[in-house]
């Protein structure tokens, strides 16, 4: 039996400690895996409230970005092919190295590893953060993903109109889940 894999989707510079902590630990109480894009800020609080969990059943699986690189299509060479610096983070279990380097504004483009982080999730669970966390969200929105926004602050923008679920507590969100995807 496959295990529900939740991805997490935040800021790379902000922790959000006092939503993504919580979060993380109740995931690896109840069996999810734990999916983020294996960097800093919101993906490195879940995943290491995640790895706090004893005897957890789930794994923190990191979907690592390639470095950018200021040559053009230079990056296809595969001589040059590195892996963006600080990733993955210290937490995640299963890295899985991508060649792909755009992110941020870009993060809708090909050549971004959001598609992988939203496909690969069966719910996608977006905390505050900037364009690469906007792109993920819309890039849920476009797949037809189940989507929760955990924003209390209300720092981004509203997609209730396009199908995500805006929440503001964690009980909702433990609510949601439990409903339709239950704990292993």
């Amino acid at each position: 039996m496959r295990r529900t894999i939740i991805g997490i989707m935040g800021s790379s510079r902000e922790r959000y400690e006092e939503l993504a902590f919580p979060l993380g630990v109740w995931l690896g109480q109840h069996g999810y895996h734990l999916l983020t894009g294996g960097g800093g800020g919101v993906m490195t609080a879940v995943s290491e409230a995640f790895s706090s969990v004893l005897d957890r059943k789930g794994t923190i699986i990191g979907i690592i970005p390639a470095q950018e690189l200021d040559q053009g299509d230079q990056w296809m060479n595969r001589a040059n092919f590195r892996t963006k610096q600080g990733y993955p983070n210290e937490w995640v279990e299963i890295p899985i190295i991508t060649h792909l380097p755009v992110r941020g504004f870009q993060g809708k483009e090909n050549l971004s590893r959001n598609h992988i982080n939203v496909l690969t999730s069966s719910v996608v669970i977006a905390l505050p953060g900037g364009p690469g966390t906007i792109s993920e969200i819309e890039l849920a929105l476009e797949y037809r993903k189940p989507l929760l926004i955990f924003d209390p602050y209300a720092l981004m923008p509203d997609y209730s109109k396009e199908g995500a679920v805006h929440l503001t507590l964690l009980v909702e969100i433990i609510s949601f889940l439990c409903n339709n995807y239950p704990p292993s």
